[in-house]
């Protein structure tokens, strides 16, 4: 399993983001999904508590900024920017084993 992409798109709706991995397998992440697994500190202090994320049901993703050449950071349409998305992390969200 190759954890570093090849190619990441955000799609014209803003809901899904789109990644192509080193290995050729491609993921479709909805921005929901990606929103509720933040790994910011807020999203993991609510997790702790037990405490659902409080999402809008027309979440999106209005920016995708390179963190070095091994995350990339999401901003979201609720504001939310400080979620950083090792690529690991990113390839266990696609293939649905992040917990």
């Amino acid at each position: 399993m190759a954890a570093t992409p090849r190619e990441i798109r955000l799609t014209e709706e803003r809901r899904r983001l789109d990644v192509i991995w080193e290995d050729g397998t491609a993921s479709r992440l909805m921005a929901a999904t990606l929103r509720a697994h933040s790994r910011s500190a807020e999203t993991v202090r609510a997790g702790i508590d037990g405490l659902p994320p409080a999402l809008p049901h027309d979440i999106a993703i209005t920016g995708v900024v390179p963190v070095g050449a091994y995350a990339v950071n999401l901003v979201f349409s609720d504001g939310h920017d400080r979620g950083i998305f090792p690529w690991p992390y990113l390839r266990a969200l696609a293939d649905g084993a992040a917990a």
